[in-house]
């Protein structure tokens, strides 16, 4: 069950969050890997061992982390990676998370960080699984809801009532 009132489902807890941030940094990767072959090419050798091209790419790959997280998270709740393991981020009142809340929630990712992760290991600790980036934000991860029966997962239309079956 959960540990927060009014919770219809369990908080996800430290290891499946985990994953999905694992998956979550995989895609930054490849968009990072992207960034550095598509400015290669049209750049060419301009840009090799250029602290400013570097430095440039470390913005530009930090600037796609931020939106993707916030806005994936105000939108739906999850980025890839919490889509893939069924988990989504909301509001401590069980409401979407607002854009505002959800891009601080980035920032105090990075304070989760210091020192030694400290932060992210609160969420294995705690009983409603909440890490500091969690608590900052005012945000709380929880696992997705299975779809009720006779529900299609995607739409959320009642798929007999949509066929005409009683």
């Amino acid at each position: 069950m959960s540990e927060l009132p009014g919770s219809p489902t369990p908080p996800a807890g430290f290891w499946i969050r985990a994953v999905a941030l694992l998956i979550d940094v995989l895609v930054w990767s490849v968009v990072r890997l992207s960034l550095d072959v598509v400015a290669g090419r049209l750049w060419r050798q301009e840009i090799e061992g250029s602290p400013f091209f570097q430095a440039m790419l470390g913005f530009f790959t930090l600037l796609f982390t931020a939106l993707y997280t916030a806005v994936l998270h105000a939108l739906d709740g999850q980025t890839l990676g919490k889509l893939a393991v069924g988990v989504r981020v909301i509001a401590v009142d069980g409401e979407r998370l607002p854009f505002g809340a959800a891009l601080l929630r980035w920032l105090a990712f990075w304070f989760s960080l210091v020192p030694l992760g400290l932060g992210f290991v609160m969420a294995g600790l705690r009983r409603d699984k909440r890490a500091l980036h969690d608590l900052i934000a005012g945000s709380r991860v929880e696992r997705t809801p299975a779809p009720r029966a006779g529900r299609s997962a995607s739409t959320g239309v009642d798929e007999s009532a949509a066929a005409g079956l009683p």
